[in-house]
């Protein structure tokens, strides 16, 4: 049996993982959130690898409040940079692999082609900044058997995400006003999930091999805030008028990268994955939506 620590399981990401693990029958999850599993403690971390082996830990954990961030960096290092610190530490230590799950905000957005995983990094916010040196961390402890996965712009019908903040917002108004300036590529955490699950699967089958190193996951194709919403409104049936206007029209505490598109060639080649295009993955997490 193999067995898989998920840490910040109470977040989109991790909830995705828990339904997902019902199609895993032949792994044994520990889920964990900071109730159970206090990963800014060393010590507690390795107190729980002693009791529960683990050969993997997928750290879905993260302080991703990028506004807040700008006045509350020391709350973004602790859980950002110390916990994965901690976390590559007890890997290390114990013989397990890593999966962390960092982000397009590493990047600076000045690109004009999807950003491959050698690209370098230069954050621009509070948030970006602490998580490129989560990152860093992992690749100063850890020699092998660990893997950033980058992702962008994540939703899902758990948690706090745009999808639901506009469903919420086009039910209550007539019309919102929407970036259109800033390109990326919207993420269904379920489509992520099942990539980490995959692997991990693929590996223990011995059909692929673990490869360190970073790799980029989003979904596929490339859309504004604006085009976003736009098909959120669509898809929901809702009937609200969505404006484009530019980011110097919405003032923010953290900047945020203009372009964060994800070259995906790399994860795609090494362990064979197929990634939805956004638009399906999003009427998907809707119809879940609406059901709810």
């Amino acid at each position: 049996m193999t067995n898989i620590l998920v840490t910040g399981s109470n977040g989109q990401l991790g909830n995705e993982i828990r339904i997902l693990s019902k199609n895993f029958s032949n792994f044994n999850f520990y889920f964990t959130d900071v109730d159970e599993l206090d990963i800014t403690d060393l010590a507690a971390i390795e107190n729980f690898m002693k009791q529960n082996p683990t050969h993997y830990i997928i750290n879905c954990a993260a302080y991703t409040a990028v506004d807040k961030a700008e006045e509350d960096s020391a709350k973004a290092a602790l859980i950002n940079q110390l916990a994965v610190h901690n976390l590559a530490v007890t890997a290390q230590n114990f013989d397990s692999k890593l999966i962390q799950i960092s982000t397009d905000y590493v990047f600076d957005g000045r690109n004009y082609r999807p950003y491959k995983e050698t690209d370098q990094t230069n954050p621009q916010s509070v948030y970006g900044f602490s998580k490129a040196a989560g990152e860093k961390n992992i690749a100063e402890e850890m020699s092998s058997d660990y893997m950033i996965i980058r992702t962008s712009w994540l939703y899902s019908s758990f948690g706090n995400n745009f999808v639901k903040t506009m469903r919420k917002l086009g039910k209550e108004r007539d019309e919102l006003n929407i970036i259109f300036d800033q390109i990326g590529t919207p993420t269904y955490a379920r489509d992520l999930a099942h990539a980490i699950l995959t692997i991990i699967n693929k590996v223990e089958n011995k059909t692929s091999n673990f490869i360190s190193g970073i790799y980029h996951y989003s979904n596929e194709g490339v859309a504004s805030w604006y085009d976003f919403a736009k098909e959120i409104m669509q898809i929901s049936q809702i009937n609200c008028k969505i404006n484009p206007i530019e980011t110097k029209d919405y003032p923010t505490p953290a900047k945020r990268p203009f372009y964060s598109v994800l070259n995906k060639a790399k994860i795609k080649k090494n362990y064979d994955i197929e990634i939805p295009y956004w638009k399906d993955s999003l009427k998907l997490c809707i119809e879940l939506l609406k059901s709810e």
